[in-house]
């Protein structure tokens, strides 16, 4: 039985990157890939949409690590 992974989706781009073959989420996917390998896992899905990214690993940990990390970000007062 395969087990369901969920996605991170974060704005992180100008909507026009638009595609992730643009070479700003080119640059992206490189950094997370980077980290995929330093964790020992793989990454299982990489989509842009407007601007948005949406990813997912293979590793749970990784996740609630990012989810952590973006989460205390929101948290974050604005200067």
């Amino acid at each position: 039985m395969t087990q369901a992974r969920g996605f991170i989706e974060v704005d992180m781009f100008s909507e026009d990157v638009d595609s992730k073959g643009h070479p700003i989420a080119l640059s992206f996917r490189e950094v997370l890939e980077e980290v995929a390998g330093e964790y020992g896992c793989g990454l299982t899905h990489f989509e842009v949409n407007e601007g948005t990214v949406s990813f997912s690993f293979d590793d749970d940990r990784l996740m609630a690590q990012i989810l952590q990390i973006l989460h205390n970000f929101e948290k974050e007062p604005t200067q």
